[in-house]
C-alpha cells in the first residue's frame, strides 16, 4: 500500500509501566506463534519514550515561543507609547514655552511687583496673572503624569525585552535538544524497523509490547486511528502495489507512530507477513472491523478488547509498502475483499479527516 516518507512528526505518548503481553497464535488468516525477547520490547519503549520526550520538548518550545512573541509584542507596543508620550511631552513644553512668552508681553516686560503698584492696572494684572498661574500649573502637572507614565512605559519595555531575550535564549535550546532526540529517535525507529521486517519476513509474529498506556482521551466514541497525519493513497485508487484498485485509507506517518483503535471492540486478528505485513484486525459492534496495516510493532493480542483511543501499535512499513504509513481498512467482515471507503464511513461516525486541498 504506497506512501511517501514524512518528516518526523511528534506525538505526545504518556507512558506507564511496561510488560509483555503473553504468547499468543494468530486466528484464521495465516501466521503463526509469537517470539519475543528483552531487545524486541527495549527498542519498542525507546521508541514510545523518544516520542514522549520529543513532543515535551516541542510543547515546551511552542509555548516559549508564544511567549516570546507575546514579550516582543509588548516592547512593540511600549515603543510606540512612549513614542507618542515623548512628542506630549514636547508639545507641552512649546504650550509652556508659549505661555511664558505671552505673559511676558502681557507685563510690558516690567517686574510683577512694580506693575501691581500701578492703580489702572492693578485688577487686569492680577486677574491676567491668577490665569496664567492656573494654566502653569495645569501644564506643570501634565508634564509631570506623562513623565511618570514615560518612566512606567521605559521599566515595562525594559522588562518585556528582558523576558524576550531569556524566552529567545531558551527556546533555542530547546531546538538543541529537540533536534538531539529527533536524531536518536530516527535511529530507535530503523532499529525497531528491522526487527518488523525480520518479523515480517519470517511470518512470526513477536509477542505484543504491553505499555500500559492509558488511552487517548477521545470525547467521542469514535477517532482516526493517527494524529499529525497526511493522507497519501486513497480508497479505490490505482497503482502498481494492488491488482484491483487501494483497499483501504493510507495515512502517511513516520515509523514508530501511535496507532489507536478507532472505536470499542474485540481484536480478532494480528498477523505478520503477506502484503499487509505486520496487522491487527478489530471486530467493532454493529459488525464492522477495522484493519491497521503495515505495523511495526503490536501492543495488543487476539482476542483482546480495546477502548476508543487504545493504544493498539505502532506504525511502520512493512509488507507491500513504499514507505513509512499506516495502511487504514473498514471491513463488513475481518476478511480481505470486504472493504469499503474508509473516509465517508468514518465521517458517518462523525470523524472528518484532514483532506488536503
Amino acid at each position: 500500500m504506497p506512501s511517501f516518507l514524512l518528516s518526523s512528526t511528534l506525538v505526545p505518548l504518556l507512558l506507564g509501566t511496561v510488560a509483555v503481553h503473553p504468547a499468543w497464535s494468530a486466528t484464521s488468516g495465516g501466521g503463526s506463534g509469537a517470539a519475543s525477547d528483552g531487545a524486541d520490547t527495549g527498542v519498542s519503549v525507546r521508541v514510545a519514550r523518544l516520542y514522549e520526550d520529543s513532543a515535551t520538548v516541542t510543547r515546551q518550545y511552542d509555548t516559549g515561543r508564544q511567549e516570546a512573541q507575546k514579550q516582543r509584542a509588548i516592547a512593540g507596543r511600549d515603543d510606540q507609547l512612549l513614542t507618542r508620550e515623548h512628542g506630549l511631552i514636547s508639545a507641552l513644553h512649546q504650550d509652556l514655552g508659549r505661555m511664558a512668552r505671552a505673559q511676558y508681553r502681557q507685563s510690558g516686560g516690567l517686574p510683577y511687583s512694580a506693575q501691581t503698584l500701578l492703580p489702572d492696572s492693578a485688577k487686569e494684572l492680577i486677574a491676567s496673572q491668577s490665569t496664567f498661574a492656573r494654566l502653569d500649573l495645569a501644564v506643570a502637572n501634565a508634564v509631570i503624569r506623562s513623565r511618570l507614565a514615560e518612566a512606567g512605559l521605559a521599566a515595562e519595555r525594559a522588562q518585556a525585552s528582558a523576558r524576550w531575550r531569556a524566552l529567545q535564549k531558551r527556546n533555542g535550546e530547546l531546538v538543541a535538544r529537540k533536534q538531539a532526540l529527533e536524531a536518536k529517535l530516527e535511529q530507535a525507529r530503523w532499529a525497531l524497523q528491522s526487527q518488523a521486517n525480520a518479523s515480517a519476513a519470517s511470518g512470526t509474529c513477536r509477542a505484543a509490547v504491553r505499555l500500559d498506556l492509558p488511552g487517548r482521551r477521545a470525547g467521542h466514541p469514535w477517532i482516526a486511528p493517527v494524529e499529525a497525519y497526511r493522507l497519501s493513497a486513497g480508497f479505490g485508487s490505482g497503482g502498481d502495489h494492488w491488482s484491483h484498485g487501494h483497499t483501504g485509507q493510507d495515512f502517511a506517518v513516520p515509523i514508530g507512530t501511535p496507532v489507536r483503535a478507532v472505536g470499542s471492540g474485540q481484536v480478532v486478528r494480528v498477523k505478520c507477513g503477506g502484503a499487509f505485513g505486520m496487522e491487527v484486525v478489530i471486530r467493532h459492534p454493529g459488525g464492522y472491523c477495522t484493519q491497521y496495516a503495515h505495523l511495526a510493532a503490536v501492543t495488543v493480542g487476539p482476542g483482546d478488547r480495546v477502548t476508543t483511543g487504545q493504544l493498539i501499535a505502532q506504525s511502520g512499513t512493512t509488507g507491500n509498502s513504499t514507505g513509512p504509513h499506516l495502511h487504514f481498512e473498514v471491513r463488513s467482515t475481518p476478511e480481505w475483499g470486504s472493504g469499503i471507503d474508509p473516509v465517508p464511513w468514518l465521517a458517518a461516525h462523525g470523524v472528518r479527516l484532514s483532506v488536503p486541498r
